[in-house]
């Protein structure tokens, strides 16, 4: 049963509200994209705080927020690519190399347990926060060195959570590092 509470509800919001940033790309609607985005982020930034601070963590919500988070790194590249084609151009080893990065471990982690991770580490965190602001930077100042240095802080990130997976027995979430990996593990 689905536990309502205001992080799953905000999970739930990006789960059903990122599709809409693939019709902001497909109508070419720049400003419903930034809009959507944003919203976006900003749910997903909130859901974890209010889950920690109400006590209302669960792995429910966890895996809820990873299958928002799945969503959104699917359909805001599909996004961009309708609505700045030339952006995406340039910048296609750079985004091929983000999605590969992003898809590694999921693989690792669908072989060993079945499932998706939702470890949530705090490099991952950084590095979404480094990601949605390097793409931010990317669309609206047409500069790329935030993206391109977001990307390679998300090698660091993909070898964490790769390595997270091969430490621990059984699938487990919000993991916040390897180290804790390390002292968890059973």
């Amino acid at each position: 049963m689905l536990s309502h509470n205001i992080p799953n509800t905000l999970s739930l919001f990006r789960i059903i509200a990122a599709p809409f940033i693939l019709l902001a790309g497909w109508f070419e609607m720049p400003i419903l994209f930034f809009i959507l985005f944003g919203m976006l982020l900003l749910s997903d930034v909130l859901d974890g705080i209010i889950a920690r601070v109400l006590d209302q963590t669960s792995e429910l919500g966890s895996r809820l927020d990873s299958y928002g988070d799945i969503l959104t790194y699917l359909c805001t590249p599909i996004a961009v690519w309708w609505l700045w084609p030339d952006i995406v151009k340039e910048e296609l080893y750079y985004i091929v190399a983000a999605i590969v990065i992003y898809i590694l471990p999921a693989i690792f982690s669908l072989l060993k347990f079945g499932k998706l991770a939702s470890y949530h580490t705090w490099i991952t965190k950084i590095s979404a926060v480094l990601m949605s602001a390097g793409v931010l930077v990317l669309l609206v100042f047409d500069d790329n060195l935030l993206f391109h240095s977001a990307i390679y802080f998300l090698v660091i990130a993909m070898i964490e959570n790769i390595a997270i997976t091969l430490i621990i027995s059984k699938q487990k979430s919000n993991i916040h590092s390897i180290w804790h990996a390390w002292n968890e593990r059973s």
